[in-house]
């Protein structure tokens, strides 16, 4: 797979920011997630009312986390189901593959799933010598292209059509190479042949969760293509993967959540599946694994309970924040350099790989409060980012040109007068130096801005200064 690492965001962004393909993929998904979610809020007079519910759902649930995952491990136990609690994501590995080894696997069909992502298990058992296949279209897609997501909920946003046809040409050697591929019902058409076959072939079906629910023992997933279902209900052993932060204290709870989260997410009412499993097969069912299996993955998120980060543990993993962020907009997901991007990324990544590897994340915000308004179960991201820059301050992680500057900033900024003239005689030069153009596409100690963007002249009068007039 390849790989870049989150202390290389700033290395990440640059190559981003140079790729011309990426530039024309972000523009056109924009608008779609955008809009959609606006256009299905404005259908939905109550959606705020909603937001707030959701919000004191996960509370509440968080803060009485080892009470709902001790009921929701009871139930699963009771369905006939087997509960796995792993501390690490190499304890989760572990898990899977005894799992798979114990019942002969040589095959898994994988559903859509962060946290597989976050434990690298096709990695682990590709290592370990079985085939593990994407049954998502767009993980389907970065499989075969060897790549990381881009993003939470449409891993292969960051592609263009042509960049599909592609890879699908490479991978697909054994098809009519004359086939029309240029349009996406092709390319869908020809996915849903090639992946056919496999969900038939699988011993394993692993899914992720997005909610646990403690009153039934159930895990629910939502997706549009219905390889959630294949992938769980036609292998012989179904494995859920789920975080500790995903358990709700019911069914009526967790239909809440799901009337958020998809608004949110794509602008739907509901995901064209809403699939809830609920032990193994029983006698009386026409279909449904032999095993059920939950893996509970803490790796680092007990340790945010209790602290200013806790809050990010009420996230329910929609990319609303990713689509509205225009930092995300304009570098993408992979600039991040881990499984989570985005505004959520940057304060989830810091939690769980910590501050030395990814307290820096948190720099890559404009800290317009966009994410924190789009959100639908009201995280305040903002605040959490300012709390990791304030601790990788403290640690002297960044730069000493940077802490410099701050510490010079903080000695006019305490100093009114000083600062009132410094900034209106800075402004008075700018503004004449740029007036015939009215913008500057080069300035010293700004190279950073001008290198990507112009940055306008200043015009009028400073914001203190309009401010005291018009008091």
């Amino acid at each position: 797979m390849t790989e870049s690492i989150p202390s290389q965001f700033k290395e990440n962004a640059v190559r981003q920011l140079a790729d011309e393909d990426l530039r024309q993929a972000l523009t056109k998904s924009k608008g779609h997630f955008t809009g959609g979610r606006q256009k299905s809020i404005d259908n939905l007079p109550e959606f705020e009312e909603l937001r707030d519910k959701a919000r004191d759902i996960k509370n509440h649930t968080i803060e009485n986390l080892d009470f709902y995952l001790e009921a929701y491990e009871k139930k699963v136990l009771s369905s006939g189901g087997h509960v796995h609690w792993a501390s690490t994501a190499k304890d989760a590995q572990e898990i899977v593959l005894n799992i798979c080894q114990t019942v002969g696997a040589t095959s898994v069909n994988k559903g859509k799933s962060m946290i597989g992502e976050e434990c690298d298990i096709n990695e682990a058992l590709e290592a370990a010598g079985i085939n593990a296949v994407e049954t998502d279209l767009g993980e389907y897609i970065i499989q075969i292209r060897n790549e990381r997501p881009s993003h939470i909920i449409a891993p292969a946003v960051h592609l263009t059509k042509a960049q599909v046809e592609e890879s699908f040409r490479e991978t697909h050697t054994h098809l009519d190479p004359e086939r029309v591929l240029d349009e996406p019902p092709t390319l869908l058409e020809e996915a849903r042949k090639v992946l056919r076959k496999k969900y038939f072939e699988a011993e394993v079906g692993i899914t992720g969760a997005n909610f646990l629910v403690a009153e039934t023992g159930s895990s629910i997933i939502v997706t549009n293509e219905g390889n959630g279902d294949l992938s769980q209900l036609l292998p012989r052993v179904h494995i859920v993967l789920a975080s500790i932060e995903k358990v709700v204290p019911n069914l009526e709870d967790a239909s809440t959540l799901l009337r958020v989260l998809a608004r949110s997410a794509t602008g739907q009412e509901f995901s064209v599946y809403t699939t809830i499993s609920t032990g193994p097969r029983r006698d009386e069912d026409l279909d449904g694994p032999e095993e059920y299996h939950v893996i509970l993955l803490d790796n680092g998120r007990t340790s945010m309970l209790g602290t200013e980060f806790q809050d990010m543990l009420r996230c329910i993993r929609c990319g609303a924040c990713m689509n509205h962020c225009p930092v995300y907009q304009s570098v993408g997901g992979h600039a991040y350099g881990w499984v989570y991007p985005g505004p959520m990324g940057a304060v989830l990544s810091p939690g769980l790989l910590g501050v030395d590897e990814a307290g820096h994340l948190p720099n890559a915000s404009t800290f317009c409060g966009r994410c924190e308004e789009v959100c639908p179960v009201h995280i305040p991201l903002p605040k959490m980012m300012r709390h990791w820059r304030e601790r990788e301050f403290e640690r002297h992680l960044t730069p000493n040109a940077y802490r410099k500057g701050i510490q010079l900033w903080s000695f006019i900024a305490l100093r009114p007068n000083l600062y009132k003239r410094l900034t209106s005689f800075h402004i008075r030069i700018l503004g004449w130096i740029g007036r015939r153009r009215g913008r500057f596409s080069s300035l010293p100690m700004a190279k950073g801005w001008t290198k990507y963007r112009d940055l306008p002249a200043p015009e009028g009068k400073t914001f203190q200064k309009q401010w005291s007039e018009r008091s």
